[in-house]
């Protein structure tokens, strides 16, 4: 069945004929914005049940119901990829959020360094940029955003089984390969601007589960920073071979 241009992520199960109740945001976007009426199509998913076209049975700005048609695309996770990285400025964060959305990181988790600038974020906002990535990407998983936390907790309670990639700039050099490195359960950390402190640095290359990585000859912004490690890990170890 061909897809429908207008993607909406809903919370509610999909499958044959299921109907589909619409939140009064939701219906608002649909109905007052994209001025869509009955018979119109929507594609559907939850991260869950893949993409699914559905049309329009009713609707107004404060509410409405969708009928499921059939299954547009089947649903495709992402590789076992978390992202830990350092609040920066208001726009790069959210576009970090973003960007690890689109490349297919399945958790985000900012952290708190010694050098990061903010001390706080708005978690729902966050969550919200990696669902609207979602839906533009043609995806059908929103990674969870987890609130801010400090990066030392964050080590401490860490499960060894998951191993950590870290962008570290005081590597700066040829971009390194992950030849040789193992699949499994990933996590990519990058710092705040400034850099990790030398107290953490010393306790990142103590750790076992760490791989400190260069990300190339030139120092990088931290945004730029995450992407370029989510695309080399990607290449090497993910979805992308």
């Amino acid at each position: 069945m061909e897809r429908a241009k207008i993607r909406l992520c809903v919370t509610h199960p999909l499958g044959p004929e299921q109907a589909v109740p619409l939140t009064a945001d939701q219906a608002n976007y649909l109905f007052a914005v994209m001025r869509l009426g009955p018979g119109d199509r929507v594609a559907l998913f939850n991260g869950q049940d893949g993409e699914w076209t559905a049309e329009v049975v009713e609707g107004s700005k404060r509410g409405g119901v969708l009928r499921c048609l059939g299954l547009a695309a089947p649903q495709l996770n992402p590789p076992d990829l978390w992202l830990l990285f350092a609040p920066i400025k208001k726009e790069r964060t959210d576009f970090i959020v973003e960007k690890a959305a689109e490349l297919g990181c399945a958790k985000i988790l900012p952290v708190q360094t010694e050098f990061t600038n903010a001390a706080r974020i708005k978690q729902d906002r966050l969550q919200a940029h990696a669902l609207e990535a979602a839906e533009q990407c043609l995806g059908t998983y929103v990674p969870e955003v987890s609130d801010l936390q400090p990066l030392q907790k964050v080590l401490k309670d860490w499960n060894p089984e998951r191993r950590i990639l870290w962008g570290d700039e005081s590597l700066v050099g040829p971009a390194q390969t992950l030849a040789g490195v193992t699949p499994g359960p990933w996590a990519i950390l990058v710092g705040p601007e400034g850099g990790f402190s030398e107290t953490e640095r010393r306790q990142l290359r103590a750790l076992p589960f760490v791989t400190p990585v260069s990300l190339g000859p030139r120092i990088l912004r931290a945004d730029t920073a995450a992407c370029a490690a989510i695309t080399l890990w990607q290449s090497a170890l993910g979805d992308w071979r």
